[in-house]
């Protein structure tokens, strides 16, 4: 692989997990004064909008030979992975969710073996567990891992997301990233449009403005302009090795959420974090092939 490309694919597989680190949060507050699926809708319909904006914009033509593929990626990252997200955010808290989405990167590399033809070496597959591991010491070091029904939620979530990740890097590999997002967003408006009018909150007004920049947040930013940036990072990094950056995305997830929910980080969790740091380091030297 072009090693410009593959740094370039490295930072953008960062600033996307930056972005996709506000989601928990941002999910949170939307979901502490407003309905977990009104939320799901609402922020699919700003996504949505977004898209056809910029989709009217550039007279882009429907991909029918790719529509199949949307549909699924749809329904994976813009409906299924979104409602788990927001149910679950109910009753788990941001820094604990984020804890539980440290298995996206083990769910992202099955997806890269099912969907996307990539063959991760024994060392990469160490490596993805270790950090895996070093992320739940974190969380048996804080003493929050009761299994709870967000927990349940959270983990097919995962799993229906990591699938997602896969299907929407394989298709990004012959249309750009932001395409194969915006067109996702855009063909579910059909179904998040009236869900989001019948779910609309009778007393809206009441509504705290920070909710609402949470719902705003969730389309605009993480369902959007991350993942137009994350499947780029995906097609041109490799499902499995770019997926290994989200082991960093609970840190992030935890920076964020101390100032928004008033949750607390130490020197403890520097360290946790450096060493998921140099485990994702580690991985970009071990070995992942692709099947011709």
């Amino acid at each position: 692989m072009d090693r410009s490309r593959e740094t370039l694919a490295l930072v953008l597989g960062l600033v996307a997990v930056t972005l996709f680190g506000g989601s928990l949060p941002a999910t949170r507050i939307a979901v502490l004064s407003l309905d977990p699926w009104f939320v799901t809708a609402a922020r699919a319909v700003v996504a949505g909008l977004t898209g056809l904006v910029i989709i009217g914009i550039a007279r882009l033509p429907l991909p029918r030979a790719q529509f199949g593929r949307l549909m699924v990626i749809a329904a994976c990252l813009v409906i299924a992975f979104p409602a788990t997200l927001a149910v679950a955010t109910t009753t788990v808290p941001a820094s604990h969710g984020s804890v539980i989405l440290a298995l996206l990167p083990l769910a992202t590399t099955l997806g890269a073996v099912v969907f996307a033809g990539e063959r991760p070496s024994l060392f990469f597959w160490l490596l993805t567990m270790v950090g895996a591991a070093l992320v739940a010491g974190f969380a048996l070091r804080q003493g929050d891992v009761a299994i709870v029904f967000g927990d349940a939620i959270l983990v097919i979530g995962i799993l229906v997301c990591g699938s997602g990740y896969a299907i929407a890097a394989t298709l990004s590999r012959t249309l750009p990233g932001w395409q194969v997002i915006a067109w996702a967003v855009v063909i579910s408006l059909p179904l998040t449009m009236p869900a989001m009018v019948l779910l609309w909150p009778p007393t809206a007004g009441d509504v705290p403005t920070a909710a609402w920049a949470g719902v705003v947040y969730g389309g605009l930013v993480s369902q959007f302009v991350a993942y137009a940036i994350w499947n780029a990072a995906l097609a041109w990094g490799g499902v499995a090795r770019i997926g290994q950056l989200q082991l960093l995305q609970p840190f992030v997830t935890f920076m964020i959420a101390m100032p928004l929910l008033g949750e607390t980080i130490d020197l403890v969790s520097v360290v946790f974090a450096v060493a998921v740091a140099t485990v994702v380091a580690l991985g970009r030297r071990a070995a992942v092939s692709r099947r011709r």
